[in-house]
């Protein structure tokens, strides 16, 4: 009954509409009163729970959504409703209360029906999580795609220009749609192995620098958007230093590689390799010892043991990494932006259809309707490969062995692979860390600070401190939208997570793909359908920190899920069992059992929302305004008013800023621990 009260509260008390601008504005109550009496109608449920069995909480929950639903979108923007229809604004505050009471009383009704074996807890948090991939993923996603079938959809979608199949016999060039297949591919398979090995000489070696290599390895998500591919450009373009270096010692000719399919994929390996590494982790770590040491007993050499015992075990993982990876490339629009040159990819397609001359929007549908296409079949094929074996090896059973060494060779190809590419890493870095000390790059290397004190200069006055740098604005609004939005998104990913792996419930597969969509659609697409869908009643957000915060949320929400089940996979389900044994419930079984495991995941979740909500630029370039003016949007305008200098000095110092917020994150988070001694001796071992 709680949430009945709290329902007819917001209903009766909490302003309805979002242009009354506090908590004091006028409720449903009020405006029903007064001119607007189909707010009336939505007490009307509430009459209903008064009978206190699961069908009326089902009934009164339902209809009072589907009332809201059908008043917010009958009486809309005086644009979209008929002349002389009554108009409201979007939903406010006691619009968004009274929809939670609603959904949470119409799951109380249905896990007194005994769905998820009764359990309030399980089925109030499937509801609100479907609620809001409904309303914040799908809705948009409709809205967007809509128009695709308003002109010629089959001519569209089959235009020679996105399949190109004669083009893949003839040598001529590819098709848009295989040209971002072939990338991501290469893409997916590349960071999954570099994350590897990573990971592999993080866990399971003594190796002196790991933690220097671990920081390369997660330099470059943390990197603001160009800054890469400018980096790349700086040192591997025609008149790039290493290029310039590489002419004059050995004669080797200038040339254009970078610029195609060979440069994409040199940034994004760069850009999502740490994605890879943050996944397969945690998934390392968790591997039982036990399983490795009786492979050992039985007389197994270490090649053996890895390729039957730990390889098998790191499946989720592996597949997860690939699959994130390949879903990345796909919607990546920054670098091929800068380095795709004429290889044309999905995603730079879409942003010129949107912004481009043509303007035209059933275009970028159709072409947004393609990567969907894509995703799903990635999404399959990882079905399909795990199959429906078990991965668990974390029980309640003691297991403090020490984790089986690496065998030599593997351990040096690791080397071979990851620290080579731990010092390219340096080297862009350095590149990116020397162009914020120099007048001009490229021309005039001499020192200053003037790019520092343009953007962040800082004055003394009577009244204290004057940030008076043109980029502190936006640093501040961004520190705090990636702030509230970070637990968020590590919260409702890893609570869908948590759903997707311990429970059971019809539309299991609609609801796991559900939670992946959103990373499949280009940052250009989501920004536009978060324009399109809340920029008019019932939910108009445009223009505010709301708007940002959700994009966020649920744009990189897929990494903590896909985080989540890959650690959830191997931690046994028997310990759960014995939670509730002992009485507890689910709520505690997933805050004292569960969360602790959990930590890895915990951890690649709140870096990579972070981060991402720090150095994102494709999806909020559409959504930021003057009054809420994000980082990259700022250094993306530097970029084109050619101020290279700034843009490279701002991305230094959200570079700084994001290393000591990850080096925060692992010490509040902690690591997991499973009774298992450190591997400090595994080099002498091997």
């Amino acid at each position: 009954m709680n949430w009945l009260v709290a329902t007819a509260a917001s209903l009766a008390l909490l302003p309805w509409y979002t242009t009354e601008g506090s908590w004091w504005g006028a409720s449903a109550l009020l405006h029903g009163f007064q001119g607007r009496p189909w707010l009336l109608a939505l007490f009307l449920p509430l009459v209903a729970v008064f009978r206190r069995t699961p069908g009326s909480f089902m009934l009164a929950g339902a209809a009072g959504v589907l009332l809201m639903l059908l008043q917010g979108f009958l009486f809309r923007h005086p644009n979209i409703t008929p002349e002389g229809w009554p108009t409201q604004p979007g939903m406010g505050y006691g619009a968004l209360l009274a929809g939670i009471g609603f959904l949470l009383t119409f799951c109380k009704g249905l896990a007194a029906r005994g769905f998820c074996r009764g359990d309030e807890f399980v089925v109030g948090a499937i509801g609100l999580v479907v609620a809001t991939i409904a309303v914040f993923v799908f809705f948009p996603i409709a809205v967007m795609l809509q128009s695709a079938f308003e002109e010629n959809f089959l001519a569209s979608f089959f235009d020679r220009s996105i399949w190109g199949v004669d083009c893949l016999y003839s040598g001529l060039r590819c098709g848009v749609a295989w040209n971002t297949v072939i990338l991501a591919l290469l893409v997916g398979a590349g960071s999954t192995l570099l994350g590897l090995a990573f990971a592999l000489i993080s866990a399971r070696t003594a190796f002196r620098f790991k933690g220097v290599l671990r920081v390369m390895s997660v330099l470059p998500i943390i990197t603001p958007p160009f800054v890469i591919g400018l980096a790349i450009i700086l040192l591997f373009g025609r008149a790039g230093a290493l290029t310039t270096l590489l002419y004059d010692w050995f004669d080797i000719p200038r040339s254009r590689w970078i610029y195609g399919l060979a440069g994409v994929a040199f940034a994004q390996l760069l850009a999502f390799t740490p994605i890879a590494f943050l996944v397969l982790l945690g998934v390392v770590q968790g591997i039982s010892p036990s399983l490795e040491e009786a492979s050992q007993t039985l007389r197994a050499r270490g090649w053996t043991t890895f390729r039957t015992v730990t390889l098998p075990l790191l499946r989720p993982g592996l597949a997860a990494a690939f699959l994130l990876g390949f879903v990345e490339s796909m919607a990546d629009f920054g670098n091929p932006l800068v380095l795709a040159g004429n290889f044309e990819v999905l995603s730079t397609k879409v942003f010129f259809a949107v912004v481009g001359a043509s303007h035209d929007q059933s275009r970028a549908a159709v072409l947004a309707l393609v990567l969907l296409i894509f995703t799903l079949a990635a999404f399959w094929a990882q079905q399909r490969w795990l199959g429906r074996a078990s991965y668990t090896t974390v029980t309640g059973k003691g297991d403090a062995g020490l984790p089986v060494p690496l065998p030599r060779g593997l351990r040096w190809l690791c080397y071979g692979i990851a620290i080579p590419w731990a010092a390219l890493t340096l080297i862009i870095y350095v590149a990116i860390f020397v162009g914020g000390f120099v007048k001009s790059v490229g021309r005039d290397y001499t020192f200053t600070l003037e790019h520092f004190l343009a953007g962040f200069a800082v004055e003394t006055g009577q009244r204290g401190l004057h940030f008076i740098g043109a980029a502190w604005p936006s640093l501040s609004t961004t520190l705090i939208i990636a702030t509230v939005a970070a637990p968020l998104t590590a919260a409702i990913g890893l609570l869908t997570a948590w759903l997707l792996s311990r429970q059971n419930f019809a539309g299991k597969r609609a609801f796991e793909f559900g939670t992946l969509l959103s990373f499949a659609i280009p940052g250009t697409v989501v920004g536009i359908s978060y324009i399109l869908a809340f920029n008019v009643p019932p939910f108009e957000l445009t223009g505010t920190a709301a708007i940002l915060v959700i994009c966020f949320v649920f744009r990189n929400m897929p990494v903590g899920v896909r985080a989540g089940i890959a650690t959830l996979s191997q931690i046994d389900k028997s310990l759960d069992e014995a939670s509730h044994t002992l009485g507890a419930r689910s709520v505690t079984t997933l805050r004292r059992v569960v969360m602790p495991l959990l930590r890895p995941a915990i951890v690649a979740a709140l870096v990579y929302s972070f981060v991402r909500a720090m150095t994102a630029v494709s999806a909020v370039i559409f959504l930021v305004t003057a009054e809420y003016n994000m980082a990259t949007a700022y250094i993306v305008g530097r970029v084109e008013a050619g101020e290279f200098g700034l843009a490279i000095a701002y991305s230094c110092v959200l570079i700084v800023i994001m290393l000591a917020v990850i080096g925060v994150i692992q010490l509040g988070v902690g690591e997991r621990k499973l009774g298992r001694r450190d591997t400090v001796a595994l080099q002498g071992a091997a």
